[in-house]
């Protein structure tokens, strides 16, 4: 069966975001002040084909650990969509 399968990496929450740090203060500088804090990340799709949603699940997982996220620096969360 295909499975739809969304990775969201972001940046650790205790490291700086240089590129959310850019941003926030562009968004300062057109007087938006509201805004507190700016975190950048990536969101992944994936299509994989497996035999049940465990499965998908894991598969996205591995992906994740082996080559999307840099665990020195981010992490990442996964969900299943339909």
């Amino acid at each position: 069966m295909l499975y739809n399968v969304q990775v969201k990496v972001m940046p650790l929450k205790n490291l700086l975001d240089p590129q959310g740090k850019a941003v926030q203060n562009g968004l300062f500088s057109l007087g938006l002040n509201n805004v507190k804090d700016v975190r950048i990340g990536k969101h992944i799709t994936l299509q994989i084909e497996a035999a049940n949603e465990q499965a998908a699940i894991a598969i996205a997982d591995e992906a994740g650990k082996k080559l999307l996220a840099n665990p020195v620096m981010e992490y990442f969360e996964i969900e299943l969509v339909n």
